[in-house]
């Protein structure tokens, strides 16, 4: 099997993947050939992935009560439906009829747990929630339904360049992810569904942000999706995650530890002022102009945002001008009411 290197049994339900299937992995996934040597060079690759990988055959079969073993036993099953799906020759229904000489239930069942391993390669391949995953669901994601047909022209579609939005945007250096929580007071919501990456949810209270960097940089040739996607996704990150300022870095690497992200994420330079033009982003586009709009919008709300947002230097100076000159005088009004009190006491008692 192309992409395979070394026999993988391991049971899919199994807690723990030995390091050797964790390579077969990678390999199938990326079209490397990575070997335990290369684990310095790509170590930021493993635990964000894996733990995906994890959790995505975890809701899976525990969504089908592990029927799923049906189908898929070992992990060298799933890496075979994914092999598959990078044959741009096969439609699903191909894929199906493969799949179908390997289980021997009720027709109904056995092409719902078909289409499931379909969907969950599509997902370990191409992190986009694809199928039935109504357990994964955050608020405003829609997954996208591929029920016949080749994946490739589905996803060019979904991915095409959109620019509906003709609103004209500055996307200077303070528009950083760091600022939209600090400043704008959004949740941040790391996400491993691609088709999230940049979309406002909850409200308006929450964007999501695709951090798997790693997986875009080892995808760059994949072209399963549309020609400059990876690429611009990868400058949204260099946009938002700057890895010159320092400030931001460190919150990264502090929000890196607590979730398991990527931590490639913030790895990939600055934008220059030509780059920063929104003209420049044709996937991303309209998500920009809104979160930009949102952004741009949000009024300080505490004490912290009011220090933080430096977006308008005038009205930030007469602020804390003001705010300074009440402290002020409260302070020498408890003085001189302090003073005031004393000298009262002192007149009734003199001694």
């Amino acid at each position: 099997m192309a992409g395979i290197n070394i026999a993988i049994s391991q049971h899919v339900l199994e807690p723990y993947l030995d390091c050797s299937v964790q390579y077969a992995i990678l390999n199938t996934i990326f079209n490397k050939a990575f070997v335990p040597m290369d684990l310095p060079e790509d170590s930021k690759l493993e635990p964000s992935y894996i733990q995906y990988y994890r959790n995505q055959c975890t809701a899976a079969f525990t969504r089908h009560k592990n029927s799923l073993t049906l189908i898929i036993t070992t992990h060298e099953d799933i890496l075979a439906i994914i092999e598959q799906l990078k044959d741009l020759r096969l439609t699903r229904e191909q894929i199906k009829d493969h799949l179908r000489s390997r289980i021997a239930i009720q027709p109904e069942y056995r092409e719902k747990l078909i289409c499931e391993a379909i969907d969950l390669g599509v997902r370990l391949w191409l992190m986009i929630d694809v199928g039935e995953i109504i357990q994964t669901l955050v608020p405003g994601q829609r997954p996208i339904k591929w029920e016949q047909g080749y994946l490739q022209p589905l996803l060019h579609a979904t991915f095409t360049p959109s620019i509906e939005i003709h609103e004209r945007v500055k996307l200077d250096r303070i528009f950083t992810i760091y600022n939209l929580e600090r400043i704008a007071g959004l949740h941040i919501f790391w996400t491993s569904n691609l088709a999230d990456h940049l979309r406002l949810i909850s409200d308006n209270t929450k964007v999501a942000i695709f951090h798997h960097a790693s997986f875009l940089e080892h995808h760059r040739t994949n072209n399963m999706f549309p020609p400059g996607f990876v690429e611009e996704t990868l400058r949204t990150l260099a946009l938002l995650l700057p890895s010159h300022n320092k400030i931001s870095r460190k919150w990264f690497q502090i929000q890196q530890r607590k979730f398991i992200l990527d931590s490639s994420a913030a790895d990939h330079g600055d934008l220059s002022t030509e780059e920063r033009q929104i003209d420049n982003f044709v996937f991303w586009h309209d998500r920009l102009v809104i979160l930009k709009q949102v952004f741009d919008e949000a009024e300080p709300s505490t004490i912290r945002q009011w220090w933080c947002d430096r977006r308008r230097r005038v009205q930030w100076y007469t602020f804390w001008v003001a705010a300074t000159v009440l402290a002020l005088t409260i302070f020498f009004g408890v003085i001189q009411s302090i003073e005031g009190g004393l000298q009262a006491y002192k007149a009734f008692n003199p001694t």
